[in-house]
């Protein structure tokens, strides 16, 4: 019962947040926005996830998952609202930057609950189901928003996104005493230094495949919304489109308790980073709906069955007392590259779309190629 409450906490909180981000962009699309105003409203979707996460991590080793999960729901809710009321260019700037940090400390959170359960051969196992929670929410966010985009109109699909963390805040205070307190032996100050976690061969290795995974699905999340704008395709059809990615996720990652008992992780990794490179690599050739729905599957299933044995690699590899902190440092290295990307990508795509998937397809192979390297190392 508690896994089963923080997949569905993960699935209310998630839907507003992933929704969020195609609602932002085409809402930006919609006001005229240039490409590059687009990769600074997703930069700033992590720019202070970046900066805060760590210190968000260590918060939740030293007082638990609940008050930052409530404190952090508010903030949610209120950056989801706050461009029906203001709904100029700049107020998409600062819900963006409310968003992306609220949603930060709700994910950091809830990973540190899943990783604080069971034993470490259940760990793989718990974060598959858990990862569910996030192909649930990535395949209705995206088809909610283009649906309700095109029945009424951008600025009240804000405020039917911010019900569903206000859904999720009520759920909370129904299964607060589930939630898990400080995890782990406290340690002082002076030993938390972030450098000798990423002088930790193992949780090095599993930060750098974690950031090119997730370069992976945030380009997508970014790129789609134009890329669909660009070849003249309506909101709900590119919503269908981001949905199919989403059920290709949750099809996978139905699977991944099974696979998790079956094959390494590194294995899983690799396999992913090779199929989501073959995918991108096609995206730019095409142009009808079913098969951009077709390439969009096959990205969902590469992608979508590695964050599992990411994070059964992070948890494994942490000192004792600072699995919290290990969540944030991944968070900051992701919303580092996250902030990044966006303004690079929007820039690129002055180019064209081609450049654009090419040069993730690059990365993505090479990741690949580390991988199989990494499950040599550990053999």
């Amino acid at each position: 019962m508690k896994l089963a409450a923080i997949v569905l906490l993960t699935v209310l909180a998630h839907t507003g947040f992933v929704g969020s981000r195609m609602l932002v962009s085409l809402y930006a699309i919609h006001r005229q926005a240039a490409p590059f105003t687009i990769g600074l409203l997703m930069a700033l979707y992590a720019l202070l996830p970046m900066l805060l996460a760590v210190s968000a991590g260590r918060l939740i080793d030293r007082v638990g998952t609940l008050r930052p999960l409530a404190w952090s729901g508010l903030v949610l809710i209120a950056g989801l609202a706050l461009p029906y009321a203001w709904p100029a260019l700049p107020g998409l700037f600062v819900a963006a930057t409310l968003i992306g940090t609220a949603f930060m400390v709700v994910h950091v959170s809830l990973n540190h609950a899943v990783g604080s359960m069971g034993t470490p051969a259940d760990r793989a196992v718990n974060f598959s189901w858990f990862s569910l929670a996030f192909s649930i929410s990535g395949f209705c966010g995206p088809l909610l928003t283009g649906f309700s985009i095109d029945a009424a109109g951008h600025r009240p699909t804000f405020l039917l996104l911010a019900a569903f963390p206000a859904a999720s805040l009520l759920l909370l205070y129904f299964y607060r005493h589930a939630m898990p307190h400080r995890h782990g032996p406290r340690l002082e100050s002076g030993e938390r230094r972030i450098v000798d976690l990423l002088r930790e061969p193992r949780l090095r290795g599993a930060f750098i495949a974690s950031g090119l995974l997730a370069m992976g699905w945030d380009l997508y999340t970014f790129v789609m919304p134009i890329f669909g704008s660009a070849i003249g395709l309506s909101a709900t059809t590119i919503g269908i489109i981001m949905g199919s990615f989403a059920a290709a996720t949750f099809t996978v990652r139905l699977l991944m308790p099974v696979i998790a008992r079956r094959l390494r992780e590194w294995t899983v990794v690799s396999a992913a980073m090779t199929i989501a490179g073959c995918a991108y690599s096609l995206f730019p050739l095409v142009n009808q709906v079913s098969l951009l729905m077709a390439l969009s599957f096959l990205l969902g299933i590469g992608l979508g069955c590695a964050q599992p044995m990411i994070m059964a690699l992070l948890y494994a590899a942490s000192p004792a007392g600072r699995q919290g902190e290990v969540v944030g440092v991944r968070t900051t290295l992701l919303n580092a590259s996250h902030t990044l990307l966006p303004l690079a990508f929007g820039a690129l795509a002055a180019l064209g779309m081609g450049p654009v998937f090419w040069l993730m397809t690059a990365f993505l192979l090479s990741g690949s190629v580390y991988a199989q390297r990494q499950r040599t190392a550990r053999r």
